[in-house]
This record gives structure tokens, sequence and C-alpha cells, in this order.
């Protein structure tokens, strides 16, 4: 039965096709009812060209937009993707320009509602399989909806790389499932059986560890050599795994009316960083317990001893690694950053990275609002490379009370301050779009953090960031070279200005990076009149900064310097070999809350992969002796003369090579004080 619904539901993902009578999108979303299935027929293809264009289309109309540099345009609208693509084709050949060609049908519609996660749908609606149906309904932003959202974890054991399957498990907060090949299910029985009890359970949210490239990859093509439908989508739809479109891309999954999270992926998207991503290492950090195979154990071999001599301890295994899963996934609200995300930006949850399509997202509908439409990504511009962040020669020494500051969120803060915006580039008298989308999230952050949103929070501040990258980055339709070098010069003049007060008051300007300078008080003090003085600073800067660029620009400054940490002692070493001050390279020790101090390393060999963990153990025991005051030249000799492969070679791998050296040189140069360590 076929009745009129009006609901808000959250956005899951987004597709089209080309069909017969035109464009066809679809939608599926989260209501609280129900799962829902948007479909849009007869759309059209769209981009725009400028009006003295020889272009062609079915249907060509004069639209009041222009391009960035004034010119008008027209639309073309097609009745398929391929057509637009023809033409558009034909138009390059011809050395002619063409506007937006490259937006998809699916993100252009969604992108011009203004839907970023939440959306209202309107429209004729029956229930079928359990999901609601819209048929051509309206759709518009529902901005404030915050969906709950139900997740899977999926995990399988193989015989081989690619099959076949030895035992699949799969866990929600409240249910799971283990399935075991044996005499009374074969592979084949094992499949139907794991995609039946999926799709009772019809989870929003499929994640795993690798579960793109490992687990639904296998899974896709065991069905396939079997002959059994992979139908874990909703609705009885099919799922799909679509293969990297150029070498060093991910694979994509496609689930229908479900979202697939990996975790490896996810944990990298919200800036989490581990030594290794094995679930293994990520579980024993996080959770402080691992998978149920010891370590040493040669995992392919134990898993076919379990599967001929302990089937029960097989499923029990592949179990625990749901378990993991979901439990890494709650302790870093991994789910949670893919909702904030999707909310903020307008990109599918699972979209990896894609920096600059969120970029488009916000940008392109303001940008016609405002009556301009913009070129293609492939369009030609010019390559003129912006300088980087200012990073200031280092004063090598050991220190006794430095003071470390930070403009936070500079570049964002350059933005809104200086109005620096692609289309106002271009068009100075347009009202600034980026500006304002800045100021927006800047907003919102604050809100976040005093909701203790950490999710939200750090969302926000990822996508904040990447505005300086995206402005610089020839993949984004909206580069231009003077973008990002109007930035960072201004970030170059902030932090030399910042260096200039910190000299007038008496301090030694240690170093600085991009967006934080260190300075080392030439008086001792106690710790709390330390820490009142650097707050104090800080807040004189801020209020400097304002009062002059008022004078200078007229503009209300939206610079903030914060007093970050006061270290106890802080190195500040040279570059290895030389007498020159290292750049971001450092240590320091500092008072946490408890009363405790800790080594702050950034940069050196204690906190880089790419050294053996002997090196790192060292190096972080040598600086806290160091800045204690304790002796260590005995210490460092015992351990010059235990470093052998006999005695701890687990800890000498991988860079064993590197390891004597670095032991060899660095206590007889610490002695001076003020050179380096390493």
């Amino acid at each position: 039965m076929t009745e009129v619904r009006r609901i808000e539901a959250f956005l899951l993902s987004r597709e089209w096709r080309d069909a017969d009578d035109g464009v066809e999108v679809v939608l599926w979303a989260r209501a609280a009812e129900a799962p829902v299935r948007v479909r849009l027929p007869r759309q059209e293809a769209v981009m725009f060209v400028p009006r003295e264009a020889d272009a062609w289309a079915p249907r060509r109309v004069p639209r009041p937009l222009a391009t960035f540099d004034g010119r008008p345009v027209d639309a073309l609208y097609f009745r398929s993707q391929r057509a637009l693509v023809e033409e558009r084709d034909r138009l390059r050949a011809a050395m002619q320009e063409t506007l937006e060609a490259d937006v998809k049908p699916s993100d252009r519609f969604v992108m011009e509602r203004f839907v970023t996660g939440g959306m209202l749908v309107e429209g004729p609606c029956r229930e079928r399989r359990g999901v609601l149906h819209f048929e051509n309904a309206r759709v518009k932003a529902a901005p404030e909806l915050i969906p709950s959202l139900t997740v899977l974890s999926l995990d399988i054991e193989t015989d081989d790389l690619g099959g076949p399957l030895l035992s699949a498990a799969i866990a929600t907060a409240d249910r799971e499932h283990v399935f075991v090949r044996g005499p009374e299910l074969d592979e084949r029985a094992l499949l139907q059986r794991l995609y039946a009890a999926i799709v009772a359970l019809d989870p929003d949210v499929i994640c795993g560890w690798n579960v793109v490239e490992f687990d639904l990859t296998v899974l896709e093509a065991r069905s396939r050599a079997l002959g059994v439908p992979f139908a874990v989508g909703r609705a009885g739809e099919r799922a799909r795994v679509l293969a990297p479109s150029m070498p060093g891309r991910a694979s994509i999954a496609r689930v229908p009316g479900r979202v697939v999270l990996d975790g490896i992926a996810t944990l990298k998207s919200a800036t989490w960083s581990f030594e290794r991503y094995t679930l293994e290492h990520v579980a024993q950090e996080l959770l402080g317990r691992g998978k149920k195979i010891a370590p040493g154990v040669d995992p392919v071999a134990e898993i076919r001893r379990m599967h001929a001599e302990e089937p029960a301890r097989l499923a029990e295994y592949n179990l625990e690694d749901c378990r993991l899963v979901l439990d890494v996934f709650a302790k870093a609200d991994l789910l949670g950053f893919a909702v904030e995300r999707a909310r903020l930006t307008g990109l599918p949850m699972d979209r990896q990275g894609g920096s600059v399509a969120a970029f488009d997202h916000l940008y392109l509908p303001r940008v016609h609002r405002r009556g301009y439409v913009a070129r293609n990504v492939d369009a030609d511009v010019e390559m003129v490379p912006s300088p980087g962040g200012h990073v200031l020669d280092s004063v090598p020494g050991l220190y006794r009370d430095v003071l470390s500051f930070d403009f936070r969120s500079l570049y964002p803060s350059i933005i809104r301050t200086f109005l620096v915006d692609p289309l106002a580039l271009e068009q100075p008298d347009a009202e600034p779009i980026l500006p304002e989308l800045v100021t927006s999230l800047h907003e919102a952050r604050s809100r976040a953090l005093e909701a203790k949103n950490a999710a939200l929070s750090r969302a926000i501040k990822i996508l904040m960031n990447s505005f300086y990258g995206v402005l610089g980055t020839p993949g984004c339709r909206f580069f231009d070279p003077r973008l990002p070098t109007a930035i960072t010069t201004r970030g170059h003049e902030i932090i030399a200005r910042a260096c200039a007060f910190f000299e007038a008051k008496g301090f030694l300007v240690v170093y600085g990076d991009t967006d934080s300078i260190f300075v080392a008080r030439t008086d001792a003090g106690d710790e709390a009149a330390v820490a009142e003085q650097g707050r104090a600073l800080a807040g004189e800067l801020t209020r400097v900064l304002a009062e002059e660029i008022a004078a200078a620009h007229g503009r209300e400054s939206h610079l903030e310097l914060r007093f970050e940490s006061h270290y106890l002692r802080f190195l500040m070493p040279t570059t290895r070999g030389g007498d020159r001050g290292a750049k971001k390279r450092y240590a320091g020790l500092v008072r946490k809350a408890d009363g405790s101090t800790a080594v702050v390393v950034r940069g050196l060999e204690a906190v880089r992969r790419d050294w053996s963990p002997l090196a790192r153990r060292v190096q972080l025991e040598l600086l806290r002796r160091v800045f204690a005051g304790e002796p260590f030249e005995d210490w460092l000799r015992d351990v010059a003369r235990d470093a052998t492969p006999e005695v701890i070679d687990k800890e000498l791998a991988p860079a064993c090579d590197v390891v004597l050296p670095l032991v060899g040189t660095s206590f007889e140069r610490v002695a001076g004080a003020q050179t380096s360590m390493f």
C-alpha cells in the first residue's frame, strides 16, 4: 500500500545510473522507524559552458550565472551521464571549455540541497521487506539529525589467502554467530547461513579489520565460485566490491543500504596513530587484550590445526576477533567520528580521505547561490609553488623553564581574519564564502569542546585544517597558488611578530614551527608563577595582534595565541653530525596534572617507527636521566656492552645497524649540555 509520508533519515549512501528514462539517483538512509530507500528517476545530468561555446545538448538553458572571471554561462542538460561525458570529451578535443562537467549526478543532487547527513524525505512511500521505499520524493536538509546506527562486526578465517573458508563470524552488541565448515556444513551452506544471519540482524554498518580488501573480497569471490548470491544488502540487493581504479587506491565495498567501515582506514582518518595497525597491536594498545593465538605462533598453521582438531576453539578465536573490532570501534569512538564527519562534509561515511571532495560539497552550492560556476578539476592551471609553514632556525641547548605557545587553528584563523577566498580572489566585490564556512565550523567546534564531544571536535579540526591543503592541491577545482601563498605569507609574518614580542620581553626564542613558538626564561621561577606568566603573555600578544591588524587592515582579528606547556627541562638538539640546531626534533620534561613528570618527545628516534625498540627505549631512558639530573654514563656503557643479538635480538630488529652508533656517540657529548645528544 502506497501512502504519502514525511520522515527524517540519515544518509548512508548514494548511487546513480543511466536508465532508459534518464539518470536514476538512489539514496539509502536510516530513519528511526526503518531503513529508507529513495529512488529519484528521470533526473538530468548537467554541466555548464560559456555562452559563446559551440556546444550541443537536448536542453540548453541560459542561466543567470557566470564564470569566476565574469563570463555568462549556459547549462547543458542530458538524459544520461554518458551523453554528457561524450559531449564534454568532444568539446575538450576541440579545445573548448566546460565547467563542472565532472560532478556526479548523485553528488550534485545532495549538495545542491545542502544535505550533509540528515535529510527530510516527503513523498509516496510503501514498505517492502522491512524497507521504506520512496519514489520521486522531495528531499531537503535536516542538519540537526543525529542517527542511532546499529553495527555488525564481520571476520572470516580461510585455508588460504583467497579461500576456501574455514569459518566466519559476526557479532553485534547483543548477538553473535559463528559458522565453522565441517562434515555437516559445507562451504556453500556456510555462505548461505552467514548471509541469512547478516540479513536477519539487518545492521546499518558492517565493520571489520581490512574488511573490504580481505573479508568482503574473499566472500564475493567464493560466492561467485560456488553460485551463492552475495545478497547481504537491504531489500535483497547484492553487494559488490569494486577493484581500485588505479594502483595505490583502495577497493570500495558497495552493500546497498549499509555502510562498510574498515577499522584501519577509519582509525587513520580519525588521526589515531599506532606503531603497527594489526588488530593484535591496536587491541593491546587500546583494550589491553589481544587475539586468542599466542604471539610467536604461526597463525596460518594454528588456524588450520584448530579447524582440523579443535573446531570449537577456532570458533572462539574467530568470534574474539569480531569482539575486538567492536570494542576498538567503541573505545576510539570510530562510529561517532564517521557520523560527525559525514554530517560536516556531506561525504559518505565510508569515504576515506576526500578533503577535496568535502570542499566541493560545501563550497560549490554556495558558489552557485552567489551567481557563479566553477571550472572542472582537470582544467589547466598555472603550477606555482607556495611557501610552506615558517620553521625557525633553532638554538640548540639543554634548557630550564621553556614555555611553548601555539596559535589556535592558525591557517583557518588567517582565512577568517584576512578573508582568503577563491571566489573573492577573482571577484573582489563578491561576498566571501570560505571565511563564513570556517567561522561556522569554528563555532561548532567550540560547542563540541564545551559538550565534551571528542568525535565531533576532532572531525571539525581535521576539516578546518584541510582547507589550506585543499587550496594548494591541483586536484581541487578551486586551486590557485595565490591562495596558499597568501595564507603562509601571513603565517610567516605572524610568527615573526611573535618572536619580536617575546624578545622584547627578554625571552630567548629557542624554536618556532608554523604555528608554534618556544621561548626560554632567563630567570628562575616557581611552576605556578611560570604557568601564570605563560597565560598572561598569550593573552597580551593576542590583544597586540588584534590592535595592529585593526589599525593596518581594518579587520577583526581571529588570531588566538595559547599557552601550551611549561617544560621544566627542554632539549633542542643539533642536527646529527653537525652543530646547527635541528628542526621538528625536540624533547622536554613536563609536569602532569597528577603531579608526576613525563618526557615529551617530538621527531626524535624514541618516537620513530623506523628505529629499533632498543634505540627508542634507550633514548627515552637517557632523556629521563638527563632531565632528572641523574648519572647516566655507567648505565649507558652497560647498555652498549649488552646490546648484542644473543642477549636482546628481538629489541635490535629491525634497525640494529643504527643502535650502536647512537649509543657510542650519545654520552660523550651530553656533558657539554649545549650540544646534541644524538
